[in-house]
């Protein structure tokens, strides 16, 4: 699946945090809402302009970021 087509991130909209495409829901709180076991279906009720394959991008979405920040351990 490419995210892309459902992650928009522009300056114009919400200072450029990542959004869902054709809203102003950010990913993030899609991503919080799983976290707090929200489950797919009640946020679809809760986001009737959000899809399940937005849902699933954003997920994707936040493993790419993830999986590119540097860890810097440190030492004592």
């Amino acid at each position: 699946m490419n995210y892309q087509k459902y992650i928009t991130i522009n300056p114009k909209i919400l200072a450029g945090k990542p959004v869902i495409t054709g809203t102003r829901i950010p990913v993030d709180i899609i991503i919080k809402k799983l976290g707090q076991n929200m489950n797919v279906e009640e946020i679809l009720q809760d986001y009737p302009r959000v899809t399940k394959k937005a849902i699933l991008a954003s997920l994707r979405y936040a493993g790419e970021i993830i999986s590119k920040e540097e860890i810097y351990p440190l030492t004592p």
